[in-house]
């Protein structure tokens, strides 16, 4: 028997496709049900009032690569088509999301992308999903509304705000790529828009107040949900499989691109859309300079590598780092000052729980004078940078008890330095890494670990707790054969034969 379809004629269709054994592109996100997405809009139009909240989304790139949706407007709908624009009215309490009309001659070549209609209002949960030039009107309406839209530069892949803000700054003061921003000409043109709509009225001078849209979403960003701590979870795990994946790989004479590609291969291997931001493989030295990323050198016998590395997974991301002898094996003084790093180190994130921050601190300063104390050092060197890392501690601790300063470490979402309000307590819900340095600058010396911390009603889940710190177990990992060297020998001098 026939069944007819009832539904819309591109569900119908799909169905049809499916049915028939024709894999079909996503047209929208499994990242999470749009019921997530619904419950975000909700939230602004609770904090907009009568407000409307308008949001541009990323246009396409000028390159053969896969279109990413900027974080805010991900965050919002859940849609990535380019050039899409949301609008969030507080008053009506309805959303309106307006894309580009169906593109037969790039469907031809791509595949289906989601399209204005009945079925993209199903699939998103969108009230309203619109024509894009139908927008044109819509801004016409905001005359004598109070518009709330993004201030700062989008980010997507590898951005963080911190560096967007520094990338405008640096295009504002260059004399030959001085322009305005997508969202200050975003701002001039629906000014226009009212200003029109004004003139049609014979209104004299339009109505149309901007209000920063940015603080409303980073407060909500700043807590994750359980859907978002089940993805940056993911994103950890992955990142660890990474880390521990070079560990066993790893072999003197290896280049640090060849520690970075497997990053890249189990990233991919994973599903991952892309990379948290640019591998930090820093052999020996190179390890002194905190964002080294040119990864040429080619490691020796003796040298400590660090691996901070970690994926872009359904639009969040993790951050972990560890550090590892080439070798296999810790000299004797580098597993004394390694050592005295982790137990510090372990002092600061047992400490972790819902409180103040300045409380906490506080807490953790006191921890590590008795770590310090008990230690028994057998290099003076190694000691000082001890005591020095203590007192830095301390320094930083007085110096910010509360404010964006109080933060044990930077925050983790969507971007891998995620956007962060002042805040002088811990949360449950909020994650963060912990990443302090231990120095010896005279011998270019450099320790840092870095884990991805939950905070949790009953005090921390660390999310990458499975990548391996203490000396011991590290070594134990690096014993384990890795997939980039199985078949590989090696030299009587420890080189890779190539």
């Amino acid at each position: 028997m026939k069944m007819q379809c009832i539904r819309p004629l591109v569900v119908c269709s799909l169905l049809a496709s499916a049915a028939a054994g024709f894999a079909q592109p996503p047209l929208f996100t499994d990242a999470f049900p749009k019921e997530e997405f619904a419950a975000r809009r909700a939230r602004v139009m609770e904090r907009i009032g009568d407000g409307v909240a308008v949001v541009q989304g990323a246009t396409e790139t000028s390159s053969y690569e896969k279109f990413r949706q900027s974080n805010q407007f991900f965050y919002l709908t859940g849609v990535e088509v380019p050039r899409a624009i949301l609008l969030i009215d507080g008053r009506a309490k309805i959303s309106m999301l307006y894309i580009a009309p169906k593109n037969a001659d790039a469907e031809r070549s791509e595949g289906p992308v989601l399209v204005p209609g009945d079925t993209a209002v199903q699939l998103t949960g969108i009230e309203r999903v619109l024509p894009r030039d139908e927008f044109s009107d819509a801004a016409k309406a905001l005359s004598g509304r109070i518009v709330y839209t993004t201030y700062r530069g989008e980010t997507r892949g590898a951005g963080t705000p911190d560096r967007e803000a520094a990338h405008a700054a640096a295009r504002k003061a260059d004399p030959w790529d001085r322009q305005p921003s997508r969202e200050e000409w975003f701002m001039t043109r629906l000014r226009e828009g009212a200003l029109r709509a004004s003139a049609e009225r014979g209104a004299q001078i339009p109505r149309l107040e901007f209000k920063n849209l940015d603080p409303i979403l980073d407060e909500m960003r700043m807590v994750k949900s359980p859907r978002e701590i089940a993805i940056i979870r993911e994103s950890t795990r992955i990142a660890v499989e990474a880390v521990m994946e070079a560990m066993r790989s790893a072999e003197p004479g290896m280049y640090e691109y060849e520690l970075e590609a497997i990053g890249d291969y189990i990233f991919k291997k994973h599903n991952a859309q892309g990379i948290a931001y640019f591998a930090l493989v820093a052999a020996g030295t190179n390890a002194f300079w905190p964002h080294y990323h040119a990864a040429q050198t080619r490691t020796k016998a003796g040298d400590l590598v660090l691996f901070d590395y970690a994926p872009d997974y359904k639009y969040y991301s993790s951050d972990v780092t560890r550090m590892f002898p080439i070798s296999g094996s810790f000299t004797p003084d580098q597993r004394e000052l390694y050592t005295i790093y982790v137990k510090l180190y372990q002092a600061m994130m047992t400490s972790i729980r819902p409180g103040r921050v300045g409380v906490i601190k506080q807490e953790i300063a006191r921890k590590m004078d008795s770590v310090v104390t008990g230690y028994k050092f057998t290099n003076a060197k190694n000691r000082e940078a001890a005591v020095r890392f203590v007192e830095s501690f301390r320094a930083r601790a007085q110096a910010a008890p509360t404010g964006r300063g109080a933060s044990l470490g930077h925050m983790v979402g969507m971007e891998v330095h995620d956007v962060t309000l002042p805040y002088d307590e811990l949360k449950p819900g909020m994650i963060f890494t912990i990443e302090p340095a231990m120095t010896i600058p005279d011998d270019r010396t450099y320790i840092r670990l870095e884990d991805v911390i939950l905070v949790t009603p009953g005090g921390y889940e660390n999310l990458s707790a499975l990548a391996p710190v203490e000396a011991a177990d590290v070594e134990s990992l690096m014993a384990e054969t890795g997939f980039a060297t199985r078949g590989r020998r090696t030299s009587s001098t420890g080189q890779v034969v190539r």
